[in-house]
């Protein structure tokens, strides 16, 4: 990999490791539901001037918008607003990995290997030491929410798959197209047009920067940057990248919004990022293993005897 795309690789996961800590800023004044209309009407503006339409039939199109931007999201937004820290909402968001695994198994038909089903215990262990401590710094809602957000990651990520090979920059952006509506029609009902006018007429500047963040930064410079990537060198050289989203989540969590983790939530987060490595890993340790095992190893015995000949 050059030096400037390793250089992109990292603004990328950069842009997505702090995406947690501007999410929470954002919910300092705007709702979740509103939060999530607003960012996707902004990253969709695009997609009308610029951005070709990809070729995809339209029902996955909107299926792709209502699962991996919609559902995604209005989980994620409403499980940071219930009580789930920005640093552990991008540690257990990338539990969406599992998630994809078992559905493409389920859906698709793909082999689940040895080494999924060791990550995905170890990780679930780790999930479960995260929600042994729940209270003020971690509430059960939020961890369930958060849950639910990787399974709607999961899903987007088997349409994609049922797709195949699509512009990803594109499909995000018209994606895009799709949540504002269905945001804004939650927003009305759990909100409230009066929550939403005063919202709206008492932003802050640090909302509308998260906003601009999130749709321009997070969603359009990110995912373009990530398929310029894809396109350039093999999936499993850059998939490798996204496991640092939680260590930049993490750590910028803790210095930005000053969350820390108990004993029990740093055992979870140490299996969880265990458990990703071994998923990620696994299948090319397995494959070195039986390479060396299968490597004939030279008789050391011969050189000694053809020695003993020439001394005789």
């Amino acid at each position: 990999m050059s030096a400037r795309d390793l250089a992109f690789a990292l603004l990328v996961i950069l842009l997505w490791g702090l995406n947690f800590v501007v999410i929470k800023v954002g919910l300092d004044s705007l709702p979740p539901m509103l939060l999530g209309a607003t960012r996707f009407t902004l990253a969709a503006i695009p997609a009308i001037f610029f951005i070709r339409r990809p070729q995809v039939p339209l029902r996955w199109l909107v299926a792709y918008g209502l699962t991996i931007s919609f559902g995604q999201f209005a989980f994620l937004f409403s499980a940071m607003d219930n009580g789930m820290p920005a640093g552990l909402a991008s540690l257990v968001l990338q539990s969406q990995a599992f998630f994809t695994l078992l559905l493409a198994a389920l859906l698709l038909s793909e082999k689940v290997r040895a080494h999924n089903l060791i990550g995905l215990l170890v990780a679930a262990t780790g999930l479960l030491f995260i929600g042994l401590h729940s209270g003020a710094s971690m509430t059960t809602t939020g961890l369930l929410l958060t849950l639910c957000a990787a399974l709607m990651w999961a899903c987007g990520n088997i349409i994609t798959k049922r797709v195949g090979q699509v512009d990803l920059t594109a499909l995000v952006v018209w994606g895009s197209l799709v949540p504002p509506l269905p945001f804004l029609a939650m927003s009305l009902w759990l909100e409230g047009p009066a929550r939403i006018t005063d919202a709206l007429a008492n932003i802050s500047g640090a909302a509308l920067f998260a906003l601009a963040y999130l749709a321009f930064g997070a969603t359009l410079l990110g995912y373009s940057l990530w398929s310029r990537l894809l396109s350039r060198y093999p999936a499993g050289q850059i998939a490798p990248f996204s496991m640092l989203v939680p260590v930049i989540g993490l750590s910028s969590a803790a210095v930005l919004l000053d969350e820390e983790l108990s004993q029990l939530q740093l055992i979870g987060t140490i299996l969880i990022m265990g458990g990703l490595t071994i998923n990620v890993f696994g299948a090319r340790l397995g494959r070195r293993r039986q390479q060396a095992a299968s490597t004939p190893v030279a008789d050391s015995s011969q050189p000694m005897m053809r020695n003993a000949s020439v001394r005789d």
